[in-house]
């Protein structure tokens, strides 16, 4: 896997009584064609995130994102707008059964980079955990973000 796009990652994270929790990360990572309209997108996590020792790997499709994380944690997470899909995570520490309610994604992608945005809802074991929100934002190496 060579890493041919730069990755920007900003994510808010709503709890229901902690404060809204804002995470950045900017890293190196490869976006190749997967299918006729799909793409995936992977990259390395690091001790910034937590998640050392962990492949993410994202795959899009036109109406479905799905996020597998393999290594120290593993987990599957899909994001379809305006459903709710239940996965498994591992953890060093056990595993626990989490529902992802998307409210909106949104995903526009080709060869040279692009963007995601997704709004979901994580239940953690049915009792809702929180809202989160994310944009991805890829570029090819060597060129500016597109906004």
């Amino acid at each position: 896997m060579e890493n041919n796009v730069i990755i920007s990652i900003r994510g808010c994270q709503r709890g229901e009584a902690a404060q809204d929790e804002t995470i950045e990360l900017v890293t190196e990572g490869c976006l190749q064609p997967d299918g006729a309209d799909g793409y995936t997108l992977s990259y390395q996590e690091s001790e910034v995130t937590g998640l050392e020792g962990t492949l993410t790997t994202f795959q899009i499709e036109p109406d479905r994102v799905t996020l597998l994380r393999v290594g120290e944690v593993n987990s599957q997470m899909v994001f379809q707008e305006g459903r709710r899909h239940l996965s498994m995570y591992d953890t060093p520490y056990g595993a626990l059964s989490v529902g992802i309610n998307t409210k909106k994604m949104r995903a526009r992608l080709d060869a040279a980079g692009g963007q995601i945005e997704i709004d979901y809802a994580i239940e953690i074991d049915h009792a809702v955990a929180g809202e989160n929100l994310f944009h991805i934002h890829v570029r090819q190496k060597g060129l500016p973000i597109k906004q």
